[in-house]
């Protein structure tokens, strides 16, 4: 293909990306195909020779798209969003044209450079308090692992990277915890069963005095304690850890505290929420996930530090076909994560935060707590509904619970059917919890394009289904 005709092709699609941003509420929200119906499509083997670009955009069209859940569409309530929007399309574009490979500053300064400042302007934007250095990871599943095996290092003063993993080590997180913190003691030699969930109180935060217990005995039994995961706004309902008691543990005990925020963190640009950074003086590491609910799509996670140093020490090699002359005067963010080779992800985070502005973002956060609060409402006044936990932002867990039906089994079986049903309709998308082992359907408002109407269809589809069974 010569740039003439990618020329072509190229207004050609960026005049459908804008058709699809216009229209998107016409598809299923989930995509309603079985298993196997995209696969059945296509070819068993790879064509010998290549095809005119008009059929391949045909066949994804076709093919693709009814295989497509549609995460921008304003009535996707599913997981956590992992919202979009032009500024950040746009950018994405640039990203991918210049096709840089970011790992050192030598390979494309600009990126580097751009990093290290939205990492501070995201800082300042979330009230982070100077001290915290920033990087850009793919996901705060990495962040988690990142800070578990900096916790190791700092534990074992760099004999674990040398040597390999021995004795017992173990981290602690609250049993509302993403499990991504049980997946990343696994990939750093801690083990599963290392992971020690630590109760919550009646707002499903972690308790500090039951962490305090926790590392107490396991300090007695031999092991050493090395990191805690803290959560502002679990997966399930959105609980937020209290961060002062727990920190005040971690700092006695000398343990790593890391923050997880990667949904929540977003709503800290709203200063009424800064309150949940309480205690922040005794973290080590935080993250939130701008690709989540800032409008940067996906994948952009902001991974913060105190020590840099100790995150350096934990992953610097240095083979000569990476060294530079420039090595010590300029950062080399492949020495601040897992992986060797980086994306640009900050080209967007710079479209997006000066395209929109720090007031606007305030606003379209604030838009979605908002709705949620008005949903909440509408659950609390219906006589056939109730709140699973309360609601978290702008996450929401509710159930139906019609009268004359008391059997927890029977509850939870009419509720998974609702939320089939609801899902099957392809008019919106929720998925399920378990609260204090209930089944619950639930809510989570974040969506670029969502506005009060999708949230009262929403409702009003969950509503009418459930009294249709």
């Amino acid at each position: 293909m010569d740039t003439r005709e990618f020329r072509r092709h190229a207004h050609e699609f960026v005049d459908w990306m804008a058709d699809y941003l216009e229209s998107v509420e016409r598809y299923p929200v989930r995509a309603q195909v079985k298993p196997g119906g995209i696969a059945g499509q296509l070819p068993a083997s790879p064509p010998e020779r290549g095809e005119p670009m008009e059929q391949i955009f045909a066949d994804f069209k076709s093919i693709v798209l009814p295989g497509i859940t549609h995460w921008q569409h304003p009535s996707f309530f599913a997981y956590f969003p992992a919202n979009s929007s032009p500024p950040s399309l746009l950018a994405e574009m640039l990203t991918a044209t210049l096709g840089a490979q970011c790992m050192l500053w030598q390979t494309s300064p600009a990126a580097t450079e751009m990093e290290t400042r939205m990492l501070d302007w995201l800082r300042q934007m979330i009230g982070l308090p100077e001290g915290f250095t920033g990087v850009i990871q793919d996901s705060a599943s990495s962040a988690i692992l990142c800070a578990i095996l900096t916790a190791r290092e700092r534990a074992t003063a760099g004999r674990a990277n040398e040597d390999g993993v021995s004795g017992r080590s173990t981290v602690y997180c609250s049993d509302q915890t993403h499990s991504a913190t049980e997946k990343d003691a696994k990939i750093a030699g801690i083990g599963k069963n290392n992971v020690r969930k630590i109760p919550v109180d009646e707002r499903f935060a972690m308790r500090a005095d039951a962490l305090d217990a926790a590392l107490a005995e396991d300090t007695q039994a031999g092991a050493t304690p090395i990191c805690v995961v803290a959560s502002l706004g679990t997966t399930g309902v959105g609980a937020m850890d209290p961060l002062g008691a727990i920190g005040e543990v971690c700092r006695r005990r000398g343990v790593w505290l890391h923050v997880d925020a990667a949904w929540a963190g977003s709503a800290l640009i709203l200063p009424e929420h800064r309150h949940l950074l309480d205690g922040i003086e005794h973290v080590d590491s935080f993250v939130f996930n701008p690709h989540k609910w800032l409008f940067t799509n996906f994948d952009c996670s902001a991974h913060y530090v105190r020590d840099p140093d100790a995150l350096i020490r934990t992953f610097e090699i240095l083979p000569a076909f990476l060294k530079t002359r420039e090595k010590g005067h300029v950062i080399d963010y492949r020495d601040w994560s897992v992986q060797l080779g980086r994306r640009f992800r900050a080209l967007k985070l710079w479209f997006v935060i000066r395209s929109y502005g720090v007031a606007r973002l305030r606003e379209m956060v604030a838009a979605h707590i908002d709705m949620a609060r008005e949903l909440e409402g509408w659950i609390r006044a219906a006589p056939d509904f109730e709140l699973m936990a309360p609601r978290a932002l702008s996450l929401v867990n509710l159930r139906y619970h019609p009268e004359g039906v008391d059997e927890p089994a029977a509850l939870d079986a009419l509720n998974e059917r609702l939320l089939e049903a609801v899902n099957d309709t392809g008019r919106t998308y929720l998925t399920q919890n378990r609260v204090r082992g209930r089944y619950a359907i639930r809510v989570a408002i974040g969506q670029t394009y969502t506005e009060r109407r999708h949230v009262e269809a929403a409702w009003r589809i969950i509503r009418d289904t459930a009294r249709g069974l």
